[in-house]
């Protein structure tokens, strides 16, 4: 494990913990249920553990894959491809997946910019695409040809006309700039000890999430780590409680981890092993501590406030903490 910084909290483990949670880990070779499965981590190419998989398990499919980009995933490098190779690639995943799925399931799909030209067809003869999210990752290298790259896509897709989506537990606590009053009364807004605030109806420009960073406790190593906030909104929006999530690029675990914390089912894939011990210690860490940075007293709060407060109002202990 290596040395880091006095307040640097990015989780990560020894190589006796990686030996020793290693074992707790799900190595499939026959066909299993969904009860064999539910709350585990498999071990595994995604497109070998498929094979023993139950069918039409899956409520909610949370699937990030490798861009098509080079990237040194732990020792587990993915090459970019030809366009044409890479649409081969994810015609062949989405091909071993859909078979997973519930008739009313809804599947998201993360992607770059340009990924996201590829994987669309795709998308569009297998599912329904509702719409296409946008997320701003703060994130990056400046560029000095070309403009900053700091935003990423979901496409929200669903099996068929029938699907769940709850937008209630999603909206986003904003701070009122101009508050109107009618009557003397605030009009579509709260007086409250922090200011007046509204709820709003989420957009699909996403411009409150944080990507996790040093100081944050839910950091690792993971090159293209998602924020947990990120994956609440999903979860909440397209999943009740006691719904199955399963996510077959699990990386290291963010899905399983709020999942755990929102009180889903779940399971999760990768072929890394390291990264899946510290999914575990992560998902250890969730059972004891259900908070998601960023969303609290049932509503998303714009970054950088937490239940109406700056950040910087609270003492630099509590920042890393409140961060959104």
């Amino acid at each position: 494990m290596q040395r880091r910084a006095p307040r640097n909290r990015t989780l990560s483990c020894s190589s006796e913990e990686v030996g020793r949670l290693s074992h707790e880990l799900m190595r499939l070779c026959r066909p299993v249920g969904e009860s064999d499965i539910e709350g585990r981590l498999i071990v595994g190419n995604v497109f070998e553990v498929a094979q023993h998989l139950p069918s039409a398990f899956v409520d909610l499919l949370i699937l990030d894959p490798p861009y098509n980009l080079s990237k040194n995933f732990n020792g587990e490098v993915f090459k970019a491809k030809s366009k044409d190779e890479y649409q081969l690639w994810f015609q062949q995943l989405t091909d071993v997946l859909v078979p997973m799925l519930k008739p009313q399931a809804t599947v998201y799909v993360c992607s770059d910019w340009r990924t996201s030209t590829l994987v669309q067809p795709i998308l569009e003869s297998k599912f329904r695409v509702r719409n296409r999210i946008t997320w701003e990752r703060e994130k990056g290298r400046g560029a000095k040809t070309n403009w900053k790259n700091n935003s990423e896509d979901i496409w929200f897709c669903t099996k068929s006309d029938r699907y769940y989506f709850d937008v209630e537990s999603v909206k986003i606590k904003r701070k009122v700039l101009a508050p109107y009053r009618a009557d003397g009364k605030p009009k579509d807004w709260q007086e409250e000890e922090a200011g007046a605030h509204r709820l709003t109806h989420p957009s699909n420009i996403w411009t409150d999430i944080t990507v996790p960073f040093w100081s944050m406790p839910e950091n690792t190593d993971h090159p293209t780590q998602k924020p947990e906030k990120l994956l609440a909104k999903l979860i909440l929006a397209s999943s009740r409680k006691g719904d199955f999530v399963f996510d077959p690029f699990l990386g290291s675990g963010t899905t399983a981890v709020v999942a755990q914390k929102l009180s889903r089912r779940w399971c999760g894939i990768d072929v890394n092993a390291e990264y899946l011990c510290w999914a575990t210690k992560r998902i250890a860490a969730a059972k004891e501590n259900s908070a998601i940075q960023g969303y609290a007293e049932g509503v998303f709060w714009e970054r950088n406030a937490v239940s109406g407060q700056p950040a910087k109002s609270k003492s630099s202990k509590d920042q890393a903490g409140l961060f959104s």
